[in-house]
């Protein structure tokens, strides 16, 4: 092998080495991010705080939250927005057709809320900070809710399943949510908060 020969063969040989080394490295950090990925955002928690519960649809619209560019912000939303069920049945469904988005709330929802929330006004209360069975699930103020995920929870491309804490159940409760592409925008297409849970103690003949 003449002198240029055995410099182009080394050439040739640092090349190949550096695009083999090139191309591991793109591979590692192709994986590495990957697995940061996957590990991202799995059993997420965010807390969110209201100074008060909104009390018609122009309050609760003016919250910051009302942007619904999260699934988080959404679950939140819906259950600070039942709190003023008791006070005003119809302006609080009126913000629930809101994060119902192209939805509506039907005949069937409209009368399952009155069933199961409204003669017991204490579920939605006891998924808020400072809420005990033994206080009546009376929450501290401001209102504070923490929105949980698990590893499941964005599974199905634009759907999500989200996940609140009562204090007086010993399982989490689940809202179903959807995203519209087009808006980016996170609405509830299933509330399932609202089964029983431990009895307040002020109604409770056993306490």
């Amino acid at each position: 092998m003449g002198l240029f020969d055995s410099i182009k063969s080394a050439i040739k040989s640092d090349i190949t080495r550096e695009v083999r080394n090139g191309v591991n490295k793109m591979v590692n950090n192709a994986e590495k991010g990957v697995k940061n990925a996957i590990g991202k955002g799995k059993n997420r928690s965010v807390k969110f705080t209201f100074n008060d519960y909104p009390k018609t649809l122009a309050e609760l619209q003016a919250l910051p939250e009302a942007d619904l560019n999260t699934a988080f912000k959404t679950t939140a939303l819906v259950c600070i927005t039942l709190m003023n069920y008791e006070q005003n049945p119809e302006e609080t469904l009126k913000m629930l057709d809101f994060l119902n988005g192209p939805n509506s709330v039907e005949g069937h929802e409209r009368q399952f809320i009155k069933e199961y929330l409204g003669p017991k006004m204490y579920k939605i209360r006891s998924f808020f900070e400072g809420s005990t069975p033994e206080n009546d699930y009376t929450p501290n103020k401001p209102y504070v809710i923490t929105v949980k995920e698990n590893p499941y929870s964005f599974d199905n491309e634009d759907w999500a399943t989200l996940w609140v804490k009562s204090s007086g159940a010993d399982s989490d409760r689940q809202i179903i949510l959807r995203r519209k592409p087009s808006t980016n925008q996170w609405f509830y297409t299933e509330i399932q908060i609202l089964g029983d849970i431990r009895t307040p103690v002020s109604d409770n003949p056993w306490a």
